[in-house]
């Protein structure tokens, strides 16, 4: 995992190929070096919408892999994006869970995998005992 923290400076159009693949780009300017630099990042399949909420200029925290392939005698790397996080922590969600409310309300719905609230983990009710299970 790595994580990269900048301002958006360009977000693309989704691009959609004969295969039915789809993948977005994005470049995001960072300033923790003596000279900024411009990085290339891309969202791919259900996530390519997630860049919707995003304005040029936003400053973004990214969450993403490396991902290196080789084709035709050439090798290429990708920095593929899987979290992106907003100022203000606007995080995106993967497909199926929603962002929390700017009002403090509730989210409707919780996708299944995700992790338990801090509500339900203090909830002792659903334990007989308090032993450890081995």
């Amino acid at each position: 995992m790595y994580e990269a923290k900048g301002n958006l400076k360009w977000i693309g159009e989704t691009q959609t190929f004969p295969s039915g693949f789809t993948k977005r780009e994005f470049v995001v300017t960072t300033q923790h070096d003596k000279y900024p630099q411009d990085l290339k990042f891309e969202v791919v399949k259900d996530k390519c919408p997630l860049l919707d909420g995003y304005d040029v200029g936003t400053a973004v925290t990214v969450s993403f892999d490396i991902r290196g392939n080789e084709y035709n005698g050439k090798y290429f790397v990708n920095l593929s994006c899987w979290k992106l996080q907003g100022e203000g922590a606007n995080d995106f969600a993967p497909k199926g869970e929603r962002r929390p409310q700017s009002n403090g309300a509730k989210p409707s719905h919780r996708a299944p995998t995700s992790e338990p609230s801090a509500e339900e983990l203090r909830n002792e009710s659903n334990f007989d005992d308090d032993d450890i299970p081995f």
